[in-house]
């Protein structure tokens, strides 16, 4: 097997970064003629619960394509999780938790400075202008609901932490680290992130807040990612608030069903 050069490298991150933007913002589109078949007049952006699901496909493509690329240079998938020793995979796990705090905290704190900077204000209304759309349609019945996103929480949730971090952080930023220096890979690899979610924002509003707080929160993975050595611990947190934020798509069509909950 002859080395992997510099070049070859750098254009394998690139693809990798292009290719995960650009099926997002495919599979956005996608889910929203979807939704407009189940609810003729829903508006775009799609319902989060349905981009989830599919993403689910995205994401195993991410997966497939690192692992490609990894076994081009004699490397596997899995050793990018796997720890040494039982010892370490629970240490990684503390970690995991310990990291959801410190990324949330700035995470938080930069949806507040955009929301300022875009508002003026940090009160109810201002968060409600951004965050929500009044003349979006949400038609879709709770029973549908419930099935969309209970598949979008048992295929999304354990499977986008793993994809996101292998792509972002284990591969494109590990290359770029060789190949630009550290200050360049780690900015390059949270932008992409950021961007990415540019597509999840609910309304268009949204859409800088969300980049700029996803990029933070990339930042700080990639930071934490540098300085360790080990994927483990990001993809611990990352699972934890995906599973977390997702979990609404369930109980609030469930409580719908159940009449807790007037339906929309």
């Amino acid at each position: 097997m002859s080395p992997t050069t510099d070049r070859q490298l750098q254009k394998r991150a690139g693809a990798l970064l292009l290719a995960r933007v650009g099926l997002v913002a495919l599979v956005t589109v996608l889910m929203w003629l979807f939704a407009v078949i189940l609810a003729p007049g829903s508006t775009f952006p799609p319902s989060m619960a349905l981009v989830t699901l599919g993403l689910v496909p995205v994401n195993v493509l991410s997966l497939l394509l690192v692992a490609r690329f990894l076994h081009a240079e004699g490397e596997r998938l899995r050793d990018l999780f796997i720890p040494a020793s039982k010892g370490r995979l629970l240490r990684d796990i503390g970690w995991g938790i310990l990291w959801i705090l410190v990324l949330y905290l700035p995470f938080a704190g930069a949806i507040a400075g955009a929301v300022w900077l875009l508002h003026g204000s940090l009160d109810a209304a201002a968060f409600e202008s951004i965050f929500v759309d009044p003349e979006a349609v949400i038609a879709i019945p709770p029973g549908w609901s419930l099935v969309i996103g209970v598949l979008a929480v048992l295929t999304f949730a354990p499977i986008n932490a793993p994809a996101e971090e292998a792509l972002y952080r284990g591969y494109v930023q590990s290359r770029l680290v060789r190949t630009r220096g550290r200050a360049a890979a780690v900015l390059l690899s949270a932008a992409a992130f950021g961007l990415q979610h540019a597509f999840f924002a609910p309304t268009a509003a949204a859409i800088p807040v969300f980049v700029i707080a996803f990029f933070v929160w990339g930042l700080g993975s990639s930071l934490i990612v540098l300085r360790q050595g080990r994927l483990l611990p990001v993809v611990v947190a990352h699972f934890a608030v995906n599973l977390f934020t997702s979990a609404p798509a369930v109980v609030i069509p469930a409580l719908q069903l159940g009449g807790v909950l007037p339906e929309s």
